[in-house]
């Protein structure tokens, strides 16, 4: 067989293993207990497709806790090409938030991970990500000069903390706004603050 004719396998392999991840994170966003066979079933693949990439639950779970990651950090930058600064940095947060949610549901597995690197090699894009939303921020003047990324980190966590009931979202908005509302205060250029 020469190369060529692998690479269509190589690549149905990926959009396999790319449908099985985008499955997963709805379906583990849902209900954390979501079994590998309706994840298979729902991005339509046999089991054995779905155990070719992910031999186990806490695999499939750390692939998708990694992807989201990486997507996460990735977006800091788009929302700044599309956004004036405080705005990237609040539809960031929201972003966060969000990812927050879908964790929450998974924290055994995810803590159990971080014994085996996945929490430093997870923070670095993260913070990575806060510090370029935060210097875009200060070079507009729309927060306090001086914010340290990984306190503002820190002080996101309480986005993991949130039960996810129905009132999940209106909680998170305004905690959200009490920080947006910290970043800005003695900012140069700031407005005064207004409820949203």
């Amino acid at each position: 067989m020469t190369r060529r004719q692998h690479e269509p396998v190589r690549a149905d392999a990926r959009h396999n293993r790319d449908r099985i991840l985008d499955v997963a994170r709805d379906a583990l966003a849902a209900s954390s207990d979501a079994s590998l066979n309706s994840i298979a079933k729902k991005a339509g693949v046999g089991p054995g497709t779905l155990y070719r990439h992910f031999p186990n639950r806490e695999a499939l779970v750390l692939a998708v806790y990694r992807y989201d990651v990486q997507q996460l950090a990735d977006s800091a930058p788009v929302l700044l090409e599309e956004h004036p600064p405080l705005d990237a940095l609040r539809l960031w947060f929201d972003r966060l938030a969000y990812y927050g949610r879908i964790k929450h549901g998974l924290a055994d597995v995810l803590h159990a991970a971080t014994s085996d690197g996945l929490a430093g090699e997870t923070y670095g894009p993260v913070i990575g990500a806060v510090t370029l939303l935060l210097q875009a921020c200060e070079k507009a003047g729309s927060i306090r000069p001086g914010h340290d990324p990984d306190d503002v980190l820190l002080v996101m966590g309480f986005l993991w903390r949130i039960d996810s009931g129905d009132d999940w979202e209106a909680r998170a908005g305004r905690m959200l706004d009490l920080v947006m509302d910290g970043l800005r205060a003695g900012a140069p250029g700031a407005a005064p603050s207004h409820a949203r």
